[in-house]
């Protein structure tokens, strides 16, 4: 009697189209699809447009192609590399007092005392005024006659009414002057992100801590900071490569003066283009040049930082 071998039936062959609408792929798709459109109409192809120029020497209306020339005028122009080493000093005043002035507030803030949650709106209120608008408001507070700062300092005796702190003037103190404006405008929203880190410790830990007999120091140093970590690196990222790119606040403030003491880059680039330093006309290419140069700064600087933050997690 001859066996008769009974195989399953082939299965139909899945539909792709079914198969991504099953898995939520489509639905996926179509929410970031605005997001990626954006992406590339605001950020990759304005990129790419600054490629198109870095050879030529346009003023908005006609392009000329100049080879080289561009590339020999940035390396050998001294007011476009003393900007760069101004921001590179701009960046380490703000990062040495933004970073530890958010951290401090957050863990303070994070206290369950009454009204901390009035004083986060507060601190954090700086944050979404517009930057022209910051740069306003510090030019009347560090004007040098008439400006508040001073006048506080002559009622407390600091310093005389026939000699006033020229705070928008003097080269020394300048960039004290902008390093306390930018502190103010961003620290609320790095306070915010160590308080959101920080109400993802479990209290328990905290207890713990109490229990062996740990102090506030002892537990900020062992326990809060530690646990931190993660965020701290995000908040780190976020604060080098926002200070490197300021120059709004800083344009109102003091455009740059006084004798190009705060003349940070993209301040330096954005004259060019739009015709401030340029005379009658606009040096888009040669600035277009100068932007992809600064790119390349600000991701050599992200670069190194990521490289030296995974060494000391490993370390660590």
């Amino acid at each position: 009697m001859t066996k008769v071998t009974i195989t399953d039936k082939p299965s139909r062959p899945v539909n792709k189209k079914m198969r991504l609408k099953e898995s939520g792929g489509l639905a996926a798709g179509l929410m970031l699809a605005p997001s990626l459109f954006f992406l590339c109409v605001c950020s990759i192809y304005p990129f790419i447009w600054i490629f198109r120029y870095v050879c030529y020497n346009y003023n908005g209306f006609k392009a000329t192609y100049t080879g080289l020339r561009n590339f020999q005028r940035m390396l050998a122009d001294a007011k476009f590399w003393g900007s760069v080493g101004t921001t590179f000093e701009y960046a380490a005043l703000k990062l040495i007092f933004i970073i530890p002035l958010a951290l401090i507030m957050a863990v303070l803030l994070n206290q369950k005392l009454k009204g901390s949650s009035f004083f986060r709106g507060v601190y954090f209120m700086p944050t979404v005024i517009s930057s022209s608008i910051s740069g306003m408001i510090f030019t009347f507070i560090f004007a040098t006659g008439n400006g508040i700062l001073n006048g506080i300092l002559m009622k407390l005796g600091f310093i005389s009414a026939s000699s006033p702190i020229g705070w928008l003037t003097d080269a020394g103190v300048v960039m004290a002057a902008v390093t306390i404006m930018s502190v103010w405008g961003g620290f609320g929203n790095y306070m915010l992100y160590f308080v959101t880190g920080m109400t993802s410790i479990s209290e328990d830990v905290y207890e713990s801590s109490r229990i062996d007999g740990a102090n506030a120091v002892q537990t900020f140093f062992r326990i809060t900071l530690p646990m931190l970590a993660p965020v701290l690196k995000v908040v780190l990222m976020l604060a080098i490569t926002g200070a490197f790119k300021d120059y709004e606040a800083i344009m109102v403030l003091t455009n740059g003066g006084p004798g190009n003491r705060t003349n940070v880059m993209f301040l330096y680039i954005y004259n060019l283009i739009f015709s401030a330093e340029a005379g009658s006309q606009a040096q888009i290419g040669y600035g277009a040049l100068l932007s992809v140069m600064a790119a390349v700064i600000v991701g050599a600087v992200t670069i190194v930082y990521n490289l030296v933050a995974r060494r000391l997690d490993d370390v660590m």
